[in-house]
């Protein structure tokens, strides 16, 4: 059996709108906590000698901003003031009488001129370093929609096409290939069938599934949550006789039909998370594969409640010391107020993550046990979001890098990309998978709901008029310009995060705030390229120029256009 860990990267576009909390720093933050440490593990790893052909995703949005030349800047500038941070805090504990803590300031020190010399000698940054460990086959590098668009919710097939042929093209502009997987935004998948994507809008009849989007554009596998195949429809072995009729209303399609080369007993089995499924098996079609996520053992990982980082000996992520940011207090007990927070002890977290690998190793190793080729069951895919390990979860990098080590002199469940594992093992059945993401309820309302429903309503408006217009104004040169940034504010628009923002309600005023000033952009350079905007084109030609100093990303989006376009 095979184990594929995946990592998925991503921030939205912060850069160039403001600092703190919710500008650039939550992009440095992630360069401190997260994707240095992850290139000093895979860097240690290989000087080791040790495989850890781990599958990273980076979003094209977030790669956007791992090669742009402002990000240098705010990570010295965030460096010097977590190192100022060190000091002063070095000096407050002193005068405070909380001298047992100085050592963790000196312990931060240490650690952010580190990863400063690292940042310093890494030539191309993270992104160049992730490109080289890929250019020698120790990992994968998956690409995703161009700024996480919620794919299912898309109001028009060409905003799917377009997120779909822009993130390409910055994958192939960034890390130098095409990339054979991708990782759809939130898990979130939608069939092929009539959708409504509200209860007060029209129907739209016969609307293709995501998997078609994705085979349009060359892609062979993705990543679906386990209940998605669980409730889908199992089809049998290639079968080719099409889609069976049905539609989909909302997030609560109800998928009953059983087709008749399945026996009743066969439906478990063959969809069991831990085999990889052809997903459209329709005769004559490229045909696309879904890994699904294993429930135990990301659930292991990721919980704060009931996984390893719940542990008490943890850094405590929620206590901050301010000013400067940093923090000095572990988990202690997860429900415990912050007040009661005992102080971090580094050596005794890192044991305790090294134990945790051992049991997740174990947990692994029963598990490939369990599998058996009659079952058809060869591999356990791991997914996470990147940023659990390191910003989330403190240790979480040295605990992929122990798990590595373990695999590697202990055995268990063979590593793999998830390249090398289709390529050892493709699928020999076939699924028609039920709506739905990773998102809270495995639905979309994570995403669309009482909340957030005004700013569907303005971009499926947005996304009409944008492509209504869009067909003339590619044929004009002169309108090339305002037409390139119209289309990247577009895509910004349609990024899951200003709704997923929304609904947490930790910074909805930021999420409302981005989404709205997107949308008032968006609408402004749309006005110069629609029918009788012409006179307008002069002003709007300024504001595509200012408004791309500060979102200044996907260079290839008008080539990506036209190819949607057809044009």
């Amino acid at each position: 059996m095979d184990f594929v860990l995946t990592l998925h990267s991503h921030l939205p576009w912060v850069l160039n709108h403001g600092r703190w909390p919710h500008g650039s720093d939550w992009l440095c933050e992630a360069m401190a906590d997260t994707y240095l440490p992850l290139v000093e593990t895979l860097d240690g790893l290989a000087h080791e000698g040790i495989a850890a052909p781990i599958t990273v995703g980076v979003t094209p949005v977030l790669a956007a901003q791992l090669c742009h030349p402002s990000l240098g800047p705010e990570m010295d500038a965030f460096f010097a003031q977590r190192l100022e941070a060190c000091d002063e805090a070095e000096q407050g504990f002193s005068l405070s009488g909380e001298q047992h803590l100085t050592p963790l300031a000196r312990f931060w020190r240490e650690r952010y001129a580190r990863l400063r010399r690292l940042l310093t000698r890494t030539s191309g940054g993270v992104a160049g370093a992730l490109r080289r460990h890929a250019d020698a086959g120790r990992i994968e590098l998956l690409s995703s929609a161009a700024t996480h668009g919620f794919l299912p919710l898309l109001g028009r097939e060409e905003s799917i096409a377009l997120q779909l042929a822009v993130g390409r093209a910055e994958h192939r502009r960034t890390f130098g290939r095409d990339p054979e997987g991708c990782w759809l935004p939130e898990c979130a998948y939608r069939p092929r069938g009539d959708w409504h994507y509200d209860p007060g809008s029209p129907p739209q009849r016969d609307r293709p599934g995501i998997e078609e989007h994705l085979a349009a554009q060359g892609y062979r596998f993705f990543f679906v949550d386990s209940h998605l195949a669980a409730a889908g429809r199992p089809l049998g072995l290639y079968r080719d006789a099409g889609w069976p009729e049905r539609s989909w209303r909302g997030t609560g399609a109800a998928i009953t039909e059983r087709p008749a080369d399945e026996a009743p007993d066969d439906a478990t089995a063959l969809r069991s998370p831990y085999r990889t499924y052809q997903v459209s098996p329709r005769a004559g079609r490229r045909t696309v594969t879904a890994l699904i996520r294993d429930p135990e053992s990301t659930r292991q990982v990721w919980s704060r409640h009931g996984g390893f980082p719940g542990d008490g000996s943890y850094l405590e992520f929620h206590k901050i010391r301010y000013p400067g940011g940093l923090k000095f207090w572990r988990v202690t007990r997860p429900d415990s107020d912050l007040g009661l927070k005992e102080p971090y002890e580094p050596n005794a977290a890192r044991a305790r993550a090294f134990g945790h690998a051992a049991h997740l190793h174990w947990m692994l190793a029963r598990r490939a046990g369990f599998g058996s080729p009659d079952a058809g069951e060869s591999v356990i895919v791991a997914p996470f979001d990147t940023e659990l390990f390191g910003h989330w979860w403190f240790e979480g990098v040295s605990f992929l890098g122990d798990l590595y080590r373990r695999l590697s002199i202990w055995g268990g469940p063979t590593p793999r990309t998830a390249s090398a594992h289709l390529a050892a093992t493709p699928p020999t059945r076939a699924v028609a998978l039920a709506p739905g993401s990773w998102g809270a309820n495995g639905d979309f309302s994570m995403w669309l709901n009482a909340g957030t429903r005004w700013t569907w309503e303005q971009l499926w408006s947005l996304e009409r008029r944008f492509w209504d217009a869009a067909p003339a104004a590619i044929s004009d040169p002169g309108r090339h310009p305002v037409l390139a940034q119209a289309a990247r504010e577009l895509l910004l628009l349609q990024a899951s995060d200003w709704q997923f923002i929304i609904s947490t309600g930790a910074a909805a005023d930021y999420g409302a705030r981005r989404f709205r000033g997107h949308a008032d952009d968006l609408e402004a350079l749309l006005g110069a390229l629609e029918p009788g905007g012409e006179g307008r084109l002069p002003a709007a030609a300024d504001l595509a120029e200012r408004v791309r100093a500060r979102d200044d990303l996907f260079p290839d989006v008008l080539p990506a256009l036209a190819a949607v376009l057809g044009r």
